[in-house]
């Protein structure tokens, strides 16, 4: 099935582009961008985006690896990432030598 016209993408494309890359990097996070570089082609007008979107979802190899999933939500990197922020860079990043003086 024809997925992009402007491009002349297939379903059968986009699911040999993911296992390739699922092949040669089993750790990497596939992307739309990185399915249509590994294809040699760029989005055009956008519209097929969404019916692309469902064919990579319908690839079971697309799936984020087991170790990179849920990130967003552990609190302890969330937390210590802030706190750190907080700590050494409160006033816009900048060290204390480098502050304008008041």
């Amino acid at each position: 099935m024809i997925i992009c016209h402007c491009t002349h993408i297939t379903d059968h494309d986009i699911h040999a582009a993911i296992n390739w890359m699922r092949a040669s990097d089993s750790q990497t996070i596939i992307t739309p961008g990185k399915v249509y570089r590994a294809l040699g082609k760029s989005a055009d007008c956008g519209g097929c985006m969404s019916l692309f979107l469902d064919t990579m979802r319908g690839n079971a190899k697309v799936s984020v690896p087991v170790h990179l999933q849920n990130l967003r939500n552990d609190p302890i990197h969330v937390s210590d990432i802030t706190s750190d922020l907080a700590t050494e860079h409160s006033y816009e990043g900048r060290p204390k030598g480098h502050r304008i003086s008041k």
